[in-house]
């Protein structure tokens, strides 16, 4: 255990390429690269859709766990996201896409809720990220 209070993330080139990414996250492993456009080699996704992913997954988790606790028929969830760069501004559009038998009271409910899973929330303040240099001999 690192820092925080849950497995420590560790990301490290991979060897394969010039921008290919190993990200070990507990017992699961994913490859993080940029495309070929750029000088990867499209060997996963790239950090912006890591990130895009992130908000997905949590809003979709937070969405089922509102939904089953509230006892609302909600049958299935698809996100759909976007990220842009506006004016030097970073906007994330996010398409909420709610199936089941819902009234337009619990689709506002589940709307309002989407807006509140916790990276939509770290997201959407201004967050500290402290990077220090190990200093620790090899």
């Amino acid at each position: 255990m690192g820092l925080f209070n849950r497995n420590e993330i560790t990301v490290t080139e991979s060897g394969e390429g010039n921008f290919a990414q190993s990200i070990q996250m507990g017992k699961h492993v994913i490859i993080a690269d940029e495309p070929e456009a750029i000088g990867g080699n499209d060997s996963g996704p790239n950090p912006y859709d890591l990130l895009l992913a992130s908000l997905g997954a949590c809003t979709s988790i937070t969405l089922r766990m509102y939904a089953l606790r509230k006892n609302i028929p909600l049958k299935g969830i698809r996100i759909s996201l976007d990220h842009q760069r506006v004016n030097d501004e970073d906007v994330i559009h996010c398409i909420l896409n709610l199936e089941g038998d819902l009234t337009p009271t619990q689709k506002e409910d589940l709307h309002k809720i989407a807006e509140k899973c916790p990276v939509h929330k770290t997201l959407g303040h201004s967050s500290i990220i402290k990077t220090t240099l190990d200093t620790k001999k090899d």
